[in-house]
C-alpha cells in the first residue's frame, strides 16, 4: 500500500467519524462496528489495501495494543473518583477474580473436551478470551468520575482489574504448553506470576501516581509552574509507570490502571468529595489558565485535563486496532465449531461466571444480568494471543487459536454495538424514573 494512501486512508476515516459521531449516537451502533467495517473494506476480504500476517507481524501488533490498552487502562482508573474504602469496590474486585478465574477455566474446559485442544493451549485461550476489553467497553463504562452506578462502576473497574489479573493465567497456559518455566509443584508460578507480579504492578502504579500527582499539584500551587503540560504529563506518568513496572517483573497493564486511579485519588484527597462542575468543565475545554495553578481547582483541573488528553489517545488506538481486528479476518477459518464455541463463551460461561462472582452482592437482579452480558471482548485478547506468539507459541495451535480469538472479538463487536445505545438508554430511563419515585416517597415521609 503506497505511503501517501495510507495518509488518504486515515484522513478519510477520522473525518467520518467526526462528521458521524452526532449520527451513530441515535443509533443502535457503535464507532467500533464502522471502524470493522473499514477493515474488512480496505482487508484482503476487500480491496486488499492492508494485509497483515498476524503471526509474522506478531511484535509490531504485539506493540500496537499494548500502547492502546495502557492508555486506556490509564483513563480507565482516572474515571473512577469513588473512594477505596467504598463498598462498591468489592464488585469489580470479584469480577476481577472470582469471575475471571471461573472464566478462563470455563472457555478452557470448554476448548479442551468440545474442540480437543491440548489442556496448555485451551487455558492459554480462555486467558486470552476472559478479559473484558478497556478500550472497546467505553460505551458502558462510567460517564464522569463522580458516576458511581453499580452497573457502570462494575464494568469499569473490571476491565481496569482485568486486563492485568488475565496475565498470571496467560503464564500458566504458556507454562502448560513448556514455554515458560512454572517451578516444582507451582511454586515459581504462584510466588513470581502471581503474587509478586499483581502486588507489585498496583504498588508500582500507585505511588508514582500519587507522587507525580502530589509534585505537580505542588509546583502549580505554590510556583505557578508545570502549566500547560497536561499531555506530556499523561504520556510521561504512563511510560513511567509501565517501564518500571516493567523493569522489576510486575504487571505493567496493572501499574498503568493504579497510576490513574491514584492520580484521581490524589484530586479527591485534595478537593474532597465534590469538586466544582464548572471546573471539571474549565479543564475539558482549555479555558483560563489561571484555574490551573488555583489553591483550590488546580488538582481537580490537572485530574479532569488528564483525563481528556489520555481519552483522546485512547480514540485514536481504537480506531487503528478494530481496522487492523477487520483486515486480520481473513486469517479466520470459520467453522462448524465456531458456531457453538463463541455463543457459549457470551451466553453461558460469562453469565455463569458473573453471577457466581456476584453472589450476595448488592446488585440488583437486572444489574447482574446487565453486568453478564456486556463483557465486551476487543484489543486486549489481541494483545495476549501476540504476546503468546512472540513468546514462542508460533505452532500448530496458532491458526487455530487466532480464528477463535478473531471471530469472538468480532461477535463482540457486533451484537455488544447493536445492543448498547438502546439498553443503556432503556437502562437510564429506568433510573430516572426510579430516583423520581425515591423522593416522591421522601417527600410523602416528611409530610
Amino acid at each position: 500500500m503506497p505511503f501517501a494512501l495510507w495518509f488518504v486512508v486515515a484522513g478519510l476515516l477520522l473525518t467520518l467519524m467526526a462528521l458521524a459521531k452526532t449520527t451513530l449516537a441515535r443509533l443502535p451502533l457503535s464507532t467500533a462496528q464502522l471502524y470493522l467495517l473499514v477493515g474488512l473494506g480496505i482487508g484482503p476480504l476487500g480491496i486488499g489495501l492492508l494485509v497483515i500476517d498476524p503471526i509474522d507481524e506478531a511484535g509490531t501488533l504485539e506493540v500496537l495494543t499494548e500502547i492502546a490498552v495502557i492508555l486506556s487502562l490509564f483513563a480507565a482508573g482516572l474515571k473512577l473518583r469513588t473512594p477505596l474504602s467504598d463498598g462498591r469496590w468489592r464488585l469489580p474486585l470479584r469480577l476481577a477474580t472470582v469471575s475471571m478465574t471461573l472464566t478462563v477455566f470455563g472457555i478452557a474446559a470448554l476448548a479442551y473436551f468440545g474442540l480437543g485442544i491440548p489442556w496448555g493451549a485451551a487455558v492459554l485461550l480462555g486467558a486470552v478470551l476472559a478479559p473484558t476489553d478497556p478500550v472497546l467497553a467505553s460505551d458502558v463504562q462510567i460517564e464522569d468520575p463522580d458516576d458511581t452506578d453499580r452497573l457502570r462502576f462494575s464494568l469499569t473497574g473490571e476491565a481496569g482489574f482485568n486486563d492485568g489479573a488475565a496475565f498470571p493465567f496467560v503464564m500458566l497456559g504458556l507454562g502448560l504448553l513448556g514455554l515458560h518455566d512454572l517451578g516444582e509443584g507451582f511454586t515459581t508460578w504462584i510466588l513470581k506470576d502471581v503474587v509478586w507480579a499483581v502486588l507489585g504492578g498496583i504498588a508500582v502504579g500507585a505511588g508514582l501516581g500519587t507522587a507525580v500527582g502530589r509534585l505537580v499539584v505542588h509546583l502549580r500551587r505554590a510556583h505557578k509552574e508545570a502549566v500547560g503540560s497536561d499531555d506530556f504529563l499523561a504520556l510521561g506518568l504512563v511510560a513511567l509507570s509501565y517501564g518500571v513496572a516493567l523493569l522489576i517483573g510486575t504487571y505493567a497493564f496493572l501499574a498503568a490502571f493504579a497510576a490513574g486511579l491514584a492520580l484521581r485519588n490524589e484530586e479527591r484527597r485534595e478537593t474532597g468529595d465534590e469538586p466544582a462542575d464548572d471546573v471539571e468543565a474549565m479543564a475539558h475545554e482549555g479555558e483560563d489558565e489561571e484555574v490551573a495553578v488555583d489553591e483550590h481547582s488546580a488538582p481537580a483541573y490537572m485530574a479532569s485535563a488528564v483525563l481528556g488528553f489520555a481519552e483522546q489517545f485512547e480514540r485514536i488506538g481504537a480506531v487503528t486496532l478494530v481496522v487492523l481486528v477487520g483486515a486480520l479476518l481473513h486469517r479466520a477459518v470459520w467453522t462448524v465449531e465456531m458456531l457453538w464455541f463463541v455463543p457459549a463463551v457470551l451466553l453461558v460461561i460469562r453469565p455463569l461466571a458473573v453471577w457466581v462472582g456476584l453472589l450476595g452482592s448488592p446488585t440488583t437482579g437486572l444489574q447482574r444480568e446487565l453486568i453478564a452480558w456486556f463483557g465486551v471482548r476487543g484489543i486486549g485478547s489481541v494483545y495476549y494471543l501476540m504476546f503468546a506468539e512472540t513468546h514462542g507459541l508460533n505452532d500448530g495451535f496458532s491458526d487455530l487459536l487466532l480464528g477463535l480469538v478473531l471471530v469472538t472479538i468480532t461477535t463482540s463487536i457486533v451484537v455488544h454495538g447493536l445492543s448498547v445505545t438502546p439498553v443503556m438508554e432503556w437502562y437510564a430511563g429506568r433510573a430516572r424514573v426510579q430516583e423520581r419515585l425515591a423522593r416522591k416517597r421522601e417527600a410523602r415521609a416528611e409530610d
